[in-house]
């Protein structure tokens, strides 16, 4: 990857990680730590990946993402705001009861979210369906979904992956985020799932494992991932929950609680500090 993208996308998800812990703190409710952690990868997909224009969100031959861990929305809302869907003022109406961006990824008034989540494990089946619709009708768009590494505890989602794997859906193309964190603790207490990358190929899936916070990996799987003929593609990324604040890192107590306004001032300095060395 050129130095210049490189360096734009990483400002980009700094931009996103400000504005998402902004709306979190102003709304004094929703869920920053698992926003943080998948922020690069979502950004990729938006500002690399994906073909969509801001100007024709519904276009039917766009490729399409389903945030499968629909309560990470202030991912989601920001960097869609960021690429032009909607304004960036409109993130103030995030969880307002005279507004209509819900705390849970919403479709019906948000430009650009291809599907309402939160119900964890059923976006990865809509996902699925996404894909097989594309195959049936011989269209050509790609269908990319963000699932969390505590969420693939539910029975559902090993149910989607058979079936991509049964339909062949090589146009479908997911991705977990692997923090090691949920709401309760860390995921190996909860629930164990690893190791995942023997579970998705017994599943009949390519997996590709990668550091979910450097750009330059997050491009090559998603190039490998275009090449694969006949089954699905997950990539495991290993990222930090919270990324990006220090105090939120690796804290399963940030998976989904608003900062007071002495933590939102420290956020608020680390990432503006992040976003002006970028800027150079």
């Amino acid at each position: 990857m050129e130095k210049s993208k490189e360096q734009a996308l990483k400002l980009s998800a700094a931009k996103a990680r400000l504005l998402g812990v902004e709306m979190v703190y102003d709304a004094a409710s929703g869920h920053p730590g698992g926003s943080m952690s998948c922020m690069d990868v979502l950004t990729y997909l938006y500002n690399a990946e994906m073909r969509v224009d801001p100007k024709d969100p519904k276009n039917p031959d766009r490729d399409r993402f389903v945030m499968s861990k629909g309560h990470c929305s202030p991912a989601v809302y920001p960097v869609l705001a960021l690429r032009g869907f909607f304004p960036v003022e409109n993130l103030k109406m995030f969880r307002r009861i005279d507004g209509h961006m819900s705390g849970h990824v919403e479709m019906k008034y948000n430009p650009g979210v291809d599907m309402s989540t939160g119900s964890l494990g059923q976006g990865i089946s809509v996902a699925v369906g996404m894909a097989l619709a594309g195959k049936q009708a011989k269209k050509g768009y790609r269908v990319y979904a963000i699932l969390g590494d505590g969420e693939v505890a539910e029975g559902q989602v090993w149910e989607a992956f058979m079936s991509a794997a049964k339909y062949g859906l090589d146009n479908l193309c997911a991705c977990i985020d692997v923090n090691g964190l949920q709401i309760d603790g860390k995921t190996c207490d909860v629930m164990p799932t690893e190791p995942l990358d023997k579970k998705f190929e017994a599943f009949g899936c390519h997996v590709i494992k990668i550091d979910g916070h450097d750009f330059n990996a997050i491009e090559a799987a998603y190039e490998e991932a275009k090449t694969v003929k006949g089954k699905p593609t997950v990539i495991l990324a290993k990222t930090v929950k919270g990324k990006g604040v220090s105090f939120m890192e690796n804290n399963a107590g940030w998976h989904g609680k608003a900062p007071n306004a002495e933590q939102w001032e420290t956020a608020k300095a680390e990432l503006e500090a992040a976003i002006k060395e970028l800027e150079g």
